[in-house]
């Protein structure tokens, strides 16, 4: 079990969805207190698990190039590159490999990472490494566009559809957005994939014992012009959610 005990924004603060808000001086990338297991994880899970946890999709080789170094170029304090190699702050030493970046920088950072690129009048997932799905499965989105990448989520309506996709088309090199969820599981595992026919039960808030929130940052690549989603997963107990104790 891999926890924090805190979180870097008010998860009660209320937003209009899809509730997104420019990063500004922000880090694009962070280490948080769980840092060091979520890694060590992550890595298992890419050696043991490959197939579930990356995934490609004809992607463009140039937005593949520009997403490797666009990351490795944002990298926070803490993590120190060398060469052709990048030691990380748990002293995990990283052989950068151009040939697969997704295997590379899922090693790296405790986000996940999703390329998508415009293919007709939608943004295509077309490569990812998802080491910490919050019930779904990477397989099942892969080469397909954001519409079907939240199905079966209720509450993606088609209004709701129209403006995320105004928003992947909106952002701008240099000017990355952001948003948070939150929500309620029994189950504090961080790799959990759920089949589109099989949802997750729904929760109630004040009596389930987990938090998961994901900090999302969506980041148009300079060159490509593709578009990377990046997750951060925290996962809190219950009791140390400020606010959640007046939660019914």
């Amino acid at each position: 079990m891999i926890l924090q005990k805190t979180l870097p924004y008010d998860v009660f603060s209320p937003r209009a969805l899809p509730g997104v808000a420019p990063l500004g001086d922000a880090p694009w990338f962070v280490v948080d207190e769980a840092y060091a297991p979520q890694m060590a994880l992550r890595r298992t899970l890419m050696a043991d698990r490959r197939d579930e946890v990356i995934a490609t999709e004809n992607p463009d080789p140039v937005a593949l190039c520009n997403l490797m170094e666009t990351v490795l170029a944002h990298l926070p304090s803490g993590f120190v590159r060398s060469g052709d190699s990048v030691r990380c702050p748990d002293g995990w030493q990283v052989l950068i490999d151009p040939t697969d970046p997704f295997g590379t920088l899922g090693q790296i950072v405790q986000d996940d990472i999703c390329l998508l690129e415009k293919r007709g009048s939608e943004h295509v997932l077309t490569g990812a490494v998802l080491c910490f799905p919050a019930s779904w499965r990477l397989r099942e989105k892969i080469g397909h566009p954001l519409t079907h990448i939240h199905t079966p989520v209720a509450s993606y309506t088609d209004d709701i559809a129209r403006r995320v996709q105004r928003l992947f088309d909106g952002v701008r090199p240099g000017r990355p957005i952001w948003r948070f969820n939150a929500l309620w599981y029994d189950d504090p595992g961080l790799f959990q994939p759920r089949a589109e026919t099989e949802p997750r039960p729904v929760t109630k808030a004040g009596t389930t014992p987990y938090l998961r929130s994901e900090r999302q940052v969506i980041w148009r690549l300079p060159e490509s012009d593709a578009v990377l989603f990046t997750i951060h997963t925290f996962m809190l107990a219950r009791s140390d959610v400020p606010g959640a104790a007046d939660l019914v």
